[in-house]
């Protein structure tokens, strides 16, 4: 008779401890949930991250002016000393005469 007992004790008891478990494990994991969760984030800090991404778009937008002069001025003194060899490989300062 105390086997008859034992099944249905068994199953009651994995009945209330699921009852009772399932919620308090649900609970416990939305608490570490909100733990990790970042703060509300304050108006005034993102307003100064907005002034600060603002001043670096227009540092960035002044280098890409500045890298594109060099590239300008680099390219006219390539040009300008392009013609001056020229003319002087034709003119004969490095010309080969038959020996």
């Amino acid at each position: 008779m105390n086997e008859d007992i034992v099944i249905p004790i068994a199953f009651f008891s994995t009945v209330i401890i699921l009852a009772l478990g399932i919620p308090l494990v649900r609970g416990y994991l939305r608490r570490a949930e909100l733990k990790g969760a970042l703060p509300p984030a304050d108006p005034e800090q993102s307003a100064r991250l907005a002034r600060i991404e603002t001043a670096i778009e227009s540092m960035a937008i002044e280098l890409e002016r500045i890298s594109e002069g060099q590239r300008f001025t680099t390219k006219l003194l390539a040009e300008r000393a392009q013609p001056e060899s020229l003319a002087r490989l034709e003119g004969g300062a490095i010309r080969r005469e038959p020996s």
